[in-house]
Parts: structure tokens; sequence; C-alpha cells
């Protein structure tokens, strides 16, 4: 195999730094840990393609199979990179996330001296207002039950396939006779 040698140190280095970094505890090092070893993944999937040689489907069957080159190592790389894009973009949605919450934790932590502090001095009065909404509920509810009732003592009245809350001459349907 005629790898680089270049190639073979540069993967070597970046996978090296990317495992370094990644055990660091901060997801912002992590990130960028997996970046590199993502990369240096990348590097080896291209040392591992072999010797370079005419394209693969490109002159009819005039090349012979031997002096092709394998395309299943690039459609890896291709593979490779969206993987890694996609899992950093995550990885970056946590952070920006952590951060946002971390934020609005400690803002919330300390008020400010403008800021009115709920003591629970006004609680009486908030169970009052709930007790009155759940009295009206109930006054409401009774009053649609007593007007249901109606409404099935008008329908049999009505002539049959009249409905009670429209003229005689519209049958069930809706439609005119």
């Amino acid at each position: 195999m005629n790898a680089s040698l270049v190639l073979v140190l540069l993967m070597a280095v970046m996978y090296a730094a990317g495992v370094y970094v990644m055990l660091e505890r901060s997801i912002t090092r992590i990130v960028i840990g997996f970046v590199l070893v993502g990369n240096a993944t990348n590097i080896l999937l291209l040392l591992m393609t072999g010797r370079p040689g005419a394209p693969a489907f490109w002159d009819d069957g005039a090349t012979a199979a031997s002096e092709m080159t394998d395309p299943l190592p690039q459609a890896l790389i291709l593979t490779a990179i969206v993987i890694n894009m996609g899992i950093t973009a995550f990885l970056l949605a946590l952070i920006y996330r952590a951060w946002w919450l971390a934020r609005t934790e400690a803002k919330d932590a300390q008020p400010d001296e403008g800021d009115v502090v709920d003591d629970g001095d006004d609680l009486p009065e908030q169970v009052e207002d709930a007790d009155r909404v759940f009295e009206e509920t109930g006054a409401d509810a009774d009053a649609i039950k007593e007007e249901q009732d109606e409404g099935e003592r008008d329908d049999t009245d009505a002539e049959p396939g009249a409905r009670a809350d429209g003229p005689a001459d519209i049958d069930q349907r809706g439609v005119q006779r």
C-alpha cells in the first residue's frame, strides 16, 4: 500500500488529540474532540482506498477492473462526513440548551432589588377567587343540563324527522323538504 507517511502521522495526531480533548469534562471540548476524531476517521478511510486509479464506470468497460479505484471507501467517507455533521449539530444544540438553562436559572435564582417576591400574603384571596370560579362553573353546568333536558322534552312534541332548533320543513340531514 502506498500511503503517504504525512497522512498517517496526521491521522494519528488527530486521533490522539481528539481522544485527549474528549476526556475533559466540558461539553465544548467533547464537541471539538468529536470533530477531530471524525476527521481522523475520514483520513483513515481515504488511506484505505489504495493506490489511485481510473474512475469506476467512466469509460464503458474499456478500463480493466484492476486499474479502477474502488468507489466504496469514497462513499463511506461521504457517509461519515454527513454523520459527523449531524452529531456535531446535535451536540452544538445541547451546548446551547445547557448555556440557556444555566443563564435562566442564574437569573431566576437571584432576584434584583426591584423584583417583587411572592411571599404568599395574598394566598387567602387566591383561594377565594378559585372557590368563586368553581361555583360559577358549577352553576353553568347546571344551566346547560337544564337546557338539554328541555330540548329532549321539546323533541318528543315535534313531528317525526323535524329538528328541535329549526323549522319543521327541514329533515334530520338538514335538507329542506
